[in-house]
C-alpha cells in the first residue's frame, strides 16, 4: 500500500488506471494486477484515493473522514478498524446508531486520547453488518414491548410495535429483524418465537441464529438434495479406481454421522504398505451454481454445538449419500500412498475411487485395539497404521511442526439436557492416528497442485498460517522466564523447535495451561487464501484442506480444482473471485467457532448455576485491570474474580508481569497461579460467572 500511495502522492493531479500504476511501480511482479486493484480499492474505501471514472484513480488529500468497520466492546467502547495504521478510538457517546461490525463513516476529532491515539465520531452508517438479532421480549410497560438483544455489545433496547409482535410474550426468546432507526429507539419486527428464555433448546437455537446459522435449509435446497439418487451406477464405477476389495474402515467420534474419511491398508508384494485416505466425493454430487452449492458456500462450514450439529449440507447428503457408512459402496476422492516400513512416501496417486467400508470404529474402540485391550476386527491393520502414523508424526515434529494440546470439554447431559458433569476432552492415540493421515493427504494434494506448473503456478486453495508476531513471542519468553523456563526466540529458524521445547517443559506443571494459551495467542490466525505463505504451525511449505468436504467448503473447492486441472485439463481460474470466496470461508469458520464457544460457555454457566457457594481449585487464566479469570481444574469452566471483591488487601495491577500485588501483604497473584475460589453468582443471559477469591494455593512440586 505504501508504494502505491507514494507513487500517487508524487502525481497528485493525474489520474491512473491499475495497469498504469502497475507498470510504473513494477508492483505486478510482486502482487499481480488483480491484487493491486484490490489494494487500490481498499485505499479508495479508506479515503486515501478517489475513484474518478473509467477505471481511473486519483490521489486525494486526507480529509477528516474515514470509512471502515466499527468494533464495539461489551463496555460500549468503539474502534474503527484500520489495516495500515492504529485503530481510531470512538467514545461510547460518539458511536451514534452504529452496531458492532457495521461499516461506518467516522469524523476524526481534533482532540486525542491521552496515549496520543486518534479519536473519532460516527457520522453515517454505510452498511449494517446484520439486521437480524436474537434476544428476549420485555413488557416494560403494560402493552408496550421491547426487545433486549443477547449480543452484549448492544446496550440499547429495541421497540416492538404491537402489530409486529407475532404473539410473542414477555420473557420469550425471539428472532427479530431491524426495521428502522428513525426515532430514539430502533424498531424491530418478530420473525419467529424461539421459546421460553432459559430452556435448553431455545438457547441453543438462539445461539445458532445469533451467529447466522439457520438449522433449516431452504425448501429449494432440500428438494434438490432429495432428487439425488443414492444408487451408484456401473458406468460411474467403471470411470474410477476400484478399491472395494481392499480392507477399509472409518474411525470417528461416537456420536458422528457425517463420515468424511476412511482409511484402507494392504501389504504390497515388495513388502511396502499401501495406505489409502478416502474422502467423500462431494464434488460429484454438488455441482457449481446449483441451489445446493450456493447454500453450502453461504454456510461454508458445519457448526458443532454442545448437543447438536448444523451441517453445511442437507442430511440427505451429509449423513447418507456422502457419508462413508459401513457396509455400503461409496464414491470417494482418494490419496493413495505407498509407504515403506519407515513411513517414507515412495509413491502416491490422487483421483476418484469407489470404496466399501468394512467397519465403523469410534475413537475409544480404535484406542482399545491400539493398546492391545481388544481382539476386535482388523486388529493387525489398525496396529500397522498406528506404527506408521507415529513415524509420520515424529518426522513432522523434527521438521518443525508445533504440537499444541486441545482444551476442549465434553458434557454429560441428563434427559432434560441439564449438564450433570463436565470433563476435559482427552486426545488419544486413535485421534492422532487419524490426524496424521489427514495431514499427509492434505499436504500431498496441496503440493501436487502447486507443483503442476512452476511458472506461473496454478491457482489453488491454501490453508495458510503465517509466522508468529516477534513481539508476542518475546512477551511469551519473558513470562515463561518468570516460572524458571529459559526461552530464546531470537535464534533464526529455531522458533518452532523453541516452542516445542517450551511446551514439553511446561507439561504437567501448574502453569501449563496458561503458557499454552499465551503461546497460541502469539500465533497468527490460520486462514484460507490463494496466496501461499506456508503453514508455520505444521511446518509445511504447502498445505490445503482436502479431507472434510462434507463440512468445509474449501475442501469441496480443492476437489473441484484437482478434477479440473488433472482430468479436464482446464486451467483458467479467476484468483480474485477465489480469494473473495476464501475470505468468506475464513470469516464463517471464525463465526462458527464463536458459536461453538458460546454454546459451551452457556452450558458451563448452567452447570455452575447449581453450585453457588461451592469451592473449587483453579488456575488464574487471564488478568485485566478489573480483575482476573480463573479456570477450574475439575471441569475447565471459567469465571471472573472482580478485584473490587477482594477485601483482604488493596491489590495493585501490574500489566507487564500479568499480576496483582497486595499493597500490605505483598501477596502476588499472577497468571498460572493456583487458587481456591467460591462460585458467587451466575448470569445465563450474559454467559458469565463471578467468583470470590478464597485463598492462594501452593504450587505443585
Amino acid at each position: 500500500m505504501r508504494d502505491v500511495l507514494n507513487f500517487m502522492h508524487k502525481h497528485p493531479e493525474k489520474e491512473f488506471t491499475v495497469k498504469e500504476v502497475s507498470s510504473s511501480t513494477g508492483l505486478w511482479r510482486e502482487v499481480g494486477n488483480p491484487k493491486l486493484r484490490s489494494l487500490m480499492d481498499q485505499l479508495t474505501k479508506s479515503g486515501k484515493l478517489a475513484y474518478v471514472d473509467k477505471g481511473k484513480y486519483k490521489f486525494t488529500k486526507q480529509s477528516n473522514f474515514l470509512t471502515g468497520k466499527i468494533q464495539i466492546t461489551r463496555s460500549g467502547l468503539g474502534f474503527l478498524l484500520m489495516e495500515e495504521e492504529t485503530d481510531i478510538f470512538i467514545n461510547p457517546s460518539n458511536t451514534g446508531k452504529a452496531l458492532n461490525g457495521d461499516t461506518v463513516k467516522v469524523k476524526i476529532l481534533a482532540r486525542r486520547r491521552r496515549e496520543g491515539k486518534k479519536e473519532g465520531e460516527v457520522v453515517e452508517i454505510i452498511e449494517r453488518s446484520k439486521t437480524e438479532f436474537v434476544g428476549v421480549v420485555s413488557e416494560e410497560v403494560k402493552g408496550m414491548f421491547f426487545f433486549l438483544p443477547d449480543d452484549p455489545s448492544i446496550s440499547i433496547d429495541f421497540f416492538i410495535p404491537k402489530e409486529k409482535l407475532k404473539n410473542a410474550e414477555d420473557g420469550q426468546k425471539v428472532y427479530v429483524r431491524l426495521l428502522n432507526w428513525d426515532k430514539r429507539s430502533p424498531e424491530v419486527e418478530v420473525l419467529s418465537v424461539l421459546g421460553q428464555s432459559g430452556e435448553h433448546n431455545t438457547e441453543m437455537h438462539a445461539i445458532l441464529l445469533q451467529y447466522g446459522f439457520n438449522p433449516q435449509f431452504p425448501a429449494a435446497v432440500e428438494a434438490e438434495a432429495n432428487r439425488i439418487k443414492e444408487k451408484i451406477t456401473q458406468a460411474e464405477i467403471d470411470k474410477r479406481r476400484d478399491m472395494r476389495e481392499v480392507t477399509t474402515f472409518t474411525i470417528d467420534p461416537e456420536d458422528a454421522k457425517d463420515f468424511d474419511d476412511a482409511l484402507s491398508l494392504r501389504t504390497l508384494p515388495n513388502g511396502n504398505f499401501e495406505v489409502g485416505v478416502h474422502i467423500a466425493d462431494v464434488a460429484y454430487y454438488v455441482k457449481p451454481g446449483t441451489e445446493l452449492d450456493k447454500e453450502a458456500f453461504e454456510r461454508a462450514t458445519s457448526v458443532y454445538l454442545v448437543d447438536r450439529t448444523v451441517p453445511m449440507l442437507p442430511e440427505k447428503l451429509s449423513n447418507k449419500v456422502c457419508s462413508l457408512r459401513p457396509h455400503e459402496e461409496k464414491l470417494t476422492y482418494s490419496a493413495i500412498f505407498e509407504l515403506d516400513k519407515n513411513a517414507k512416501v515412495i509413491d502416491y496417486w490422487i483421483g476418484r475411487t469407489v470404496i466399501y467400508s468394512d467397519h465403523r470404529f469410534n475413537y475409544d474402540e480404535a484406542q482399545a485395539v491400539i493398546e492391545g485391550n481388544s481382539e476386535g476386527p482388523f486388529k493387525q491393520e489398525i496396529q500397522t497404521l498406528q506404527a506408521l502414523a507415529v513415524k509420520l508424526r515424529n518426522k513432522r515434529m523434527v521438521a518443525g511442526s508445533v504440537q499444541f494440546t486441545s482444551n476442549e470439554v465434553k458434557f454429560e447431559l441428563d434427559e432434560d439436557d441439564h449438564p450433570i458433569a463436565v470433563h476435559p476432552y482427552v486426545t488419544k492415540d486413535s485421534n492422532w492416528l487419524i490426524e496424521d493421515y489427514m495431514l499427509l493427504a492434505n499436504r500431498t494434494v496441496s503440493a501436487h497442485i502447486a507443483k503442476k506448473f512452476d511458472n506461473p503456478p496454478l491457482h489453488s486453495v491454501y490453508r495458510i498460517h503465517d509466522q508468529p508476531d516477534p513481539e508476542k513471542l518475546r512477551s511469551l519468553g519473558n513470562f515463561a522466564g518468570a516460572f524458571g523456563h529459559r526461552v530464546d526466540f531470537e535464534k533464526v529458524g529455531q522458533t518452532s523447535a523453541t516452542l516445542n521445547q517450551l511446551l514439553k517443559d511446561v507439561k504437567d506443571t501448574p502453569e501449563q495451561n496458561v503458557i499454552e494459551t499465551l503461546a497460541i495467542r502469539s500465533m497468527a490466525k490460520a486462514i484460507y487464501s490463494t496466496k501461499n505463505v506456508g503453514h508455520f504451525g505444521l511446518g509445511f511449505e504447502f498445505y490445503s484442506h482436502f479431507t472434510s468436504p462434507i463440512r468445509r467448503y474449501p475442501d469441496l473447492m480443492i476437489q473441484r480444482l484437482h478434477h479440473l486441472y488433472f482430468v479436464e485439463k482446464e486451467y483458467k481460474q479467476d484468483p480474485t473471485v477465489m480469494e473473495a470466496q476464501l475470505k468468506h470461508c475464513s470469516d464463517r469458520e471464525r463465526t462458527a467457532a464463536e458459536a461453538e464457544r458460546a454454546s459451551v460457555k452457556y452450558k458451563q454457566v448452567e452447570f455452575l448455576s447449581e453450585r453457588l457457594g461451592e469451592h473449587f481449585d483453579g488456575v488464574i487464566s487471564g488478568i485485566i485491570e478489573a480483575g482476573f479469570f480463573v479456570e477450574l481444574e475439575e471441569n475447565m469452566c471459567e469465571g471472573f474474580v472482580p478485584i473490587r471483591s477482594m477485601e483482604d488487601d488493596f491489590y495493585r495491577y501490574d500489566a507487564d508481569s500479568y499480576s496483582f500485588i497486595g499493597e500490605d501483604s505483598g501477596q502476588l497473584l499472577r497468571l498460572g497461579d493456583k487458587v481456591k475460589v467460591e462460585i458467587a453468582s451466575t448470569d445465563l443471559k450474559r454467559r458469565k460467572v463471578d467468583m470470590r477469591f478464597v485463598e492462594k494455593l501452593p504450587a505443585a512440586n
